[in-house]
């Protein structure tokens, strides 16, 4: 019996790495009646012989889409520019990397295409989610952002256009891929793959999800959108169910009078409640 980690799912056939050895296995009948399915990113143990899927080992977080599980960094590409920087977005992809357990990286593209005026804006946007403690990055650290996802599994999201096979790209030249390429391999925008994968770049496990325009957050609860900001968590309100809208003496409305909390970004917490409330 050997210990993999699955990369791919066509119909019930999984390729299962060993070290570096690609598998192809089946899942045993037991699955079926415990009502589990196996997915890309699940550990698990498989009997090499018979080319068997035996186990899976305890998940740390589970996706829906795409159809994967055990994502250590939702990478989050956000354009300043062609499209428009979008704040409301940019939170809404933050918020639900959260509540899935995996954790946000800001990556902002296209800041070369920006004024001078711009870029100063942009500066402040990008100093703001670090002051948060979420890792940005931006063109100028690729490198840094390259060393930062060695060896993990992420999840590569962002709206439309952002940029996502063009970060490929950037990260990888070597491999002399034209992103039209790239978008056949990862980006499922236009729902032309039919199976899960995850793909190594440069010691980086890249699954792609499809480009969108607007996020959905509604199947959550309000408490549970409401801990996704973890600038929040500052502060103590009186009342423990304080959802810092309407509430007296709430520390959170206090320290955004005081500037300690970005107004865009409760701008954005507000309206994903009023959605939910919708």
């Amino acid at each position: 019996m050997l210990k993999g980690i699955i990369i791919k799912n066509i119909s019930n056939t999984y390729t299962v790495l060993v070290d570096k050895q690609r598998i192809n296995c089946t899942p045993r009948g037991k699955f079926r009646n415990e009502k589990k399915t196996p997915l890309v990113g699940d550990e698990c143990i498989i009997d090499e012989q018979n080319k068997y899927i035996l186990e899976l080992l305890p998940r740390k977080n589970e996706l829906k889409r795409p159809n994967v599980c055990n994502v250590d960094f939702c990478l989050i590409v956000t354009s300043m520019k062609s499209p428009s920087f979008n704040a409301l977005l940019l939170d809404k992809e933050i918020s639900l990397s959260l509540l899935s357990k995996i954790s946000p990286v800001l990556y902002f593209s296209k800041v070369d295409l920006l004024t001078k005026e711009e870029q100063k804006e942009y500066f402040l946007i990008k100093k703001m989610y670090q002051n948060i403690g979420f890792s940005v990055f931006d063109e100028q650290s690729l490198n840094e952002l390259c060393a930062f996802l060695q060896a993990k599994i992420v999840v590569l999201t962002g709206q439309t256009g952002a940029g996502k096979s063009t970060l490929i790209k950037k990260l990888a030249p070597e491999l002399n891929i034209k992103t039209n390429e790239i978008s056949k391999a990862l980006n499922r925008g236009k729902h032309t793959t039919r199976h899960t994968e995850i793909y190594d770049v440069l010691g980086i496990w890249f699954c792609d999800t499809p480009g969108f325009s607007s996020l959905n957050l509604t199947e959550y609860p309000k408490e549970e959108i409401k801990n996704s900001f973890k600038e929040f968590q500052k502060y103590t309100c009186k009342f423990r169910d304080c959802m810092h809208i309407k509430e007296q003496n709430c520390a959170v409305k206090e320290a955004l009078e005081k500037g300690l909390i970005n107004e865009s970004r409760y701008e954005s917490y507000k309206k994903m409640l009023s959605e939910v409330e919708k």
